[in-house]
């Protein structure tokens, strides 16, 4: 059923596409989007690294600014990398592997995983995985980030976060980071070979340098809430 709702989707699209080359044009222009998408994501994951100084002298910024820079422009970036994907979505169907090859078929969904339209298109994601136009473990980590979204339990343990929190002890603002609550725990890494993820949960946590335990739902939402009252306090 979700296979046919997809194919139904994509054909009042664009008839035919199994009939077509990879569209060159359409491969170019969203290798062009995927490599704007990870530019300033690059750019932020070095100034997390300490390089500031560096980045400072190539951006032609202060120092202070680098962070507030790079966050602007990366959100500017995406909002009009968004508008360029939709306009494909609904023009082509999702752009898979057969329109326009692999890694291409990879960029669209980096774009939407992004943004803040995953309700909106998760059934095109999940149609498109299904139909083996882009590697399954894609999708289960965008249904992973809208349960996240949602304040529920996540399926395959591929969502990380943090909140920075006061600590009512110390009075010191500290940052607790943790593995997103998982559905059924004791059975992830099933589920996680089933989808075709190469890792285990506690290999993929341990790369990301999180605990291998995640949190509880309870206790995720009360950090949720906690770093929202600070937030508003500092305002």
């Amino acid at each position: 059923m979700k296979l046919l709702l997809y194919l139904l989707l994509s054909l009042a699209a664009l008839p035919a596409l199994a009939q077509r080359p990879p569209d060159r044009r359409l491969q170019h222009e969203l290798d062009s989007i995927r490599g704007e998408d990870l530019r300033y994501r690059k750019l932020m994951a070095r100034f997390r690294k300490g390089k500031a100084d560096s980045l400072a002298t190539v951006l032609q910024v202060p120092k202070a600014q680098v962070s507030s820079y790079v966050l602007a422009a990366m959100h500017r970036t995406d909002s009009t990398n968004l508008r360029r994907v939709e306009d494909i979505i609904w023009r082509y169907g999702y752009p898979g592997k057969s329109l326009v090859g692999s890694p291409t078929n990879e960029a669209a969904w980096a774009v939407l995983q992004h943004s803040d339209k995953i309700p909106q298109y998760l059934i095109w994601v999940q149609g498109a995985a299904e139909a083996g136009e882009i590697p399954y473990p894609l999708y289960a980590q965008m249904l992973d980030r809208k349960l996240m979204d949602d304040g529920q339990e996540q399926v395959y343990g591929t969502q990380t976060t943090g909140y920075t929190v006061l600590d009512h002890a110390t009075g010191r603002q500290h940052t607790i980071a943790f593995v997103w609550p998982i559905q059924d725990l004791a059975h992830v890494d099933k589920r996680r070979r089933q989808a075709g993820f190469t890792t285990t949960l506690a290999q993929s946590a341990a790369a990301k340098g999180f605990p291998a335990q995640p949190a509880t739902l309870e206790y995720a939402l009360w950090l949720q809430q906690e770093a929202a009252q600070l937030a508003a306090q500092l305002r």
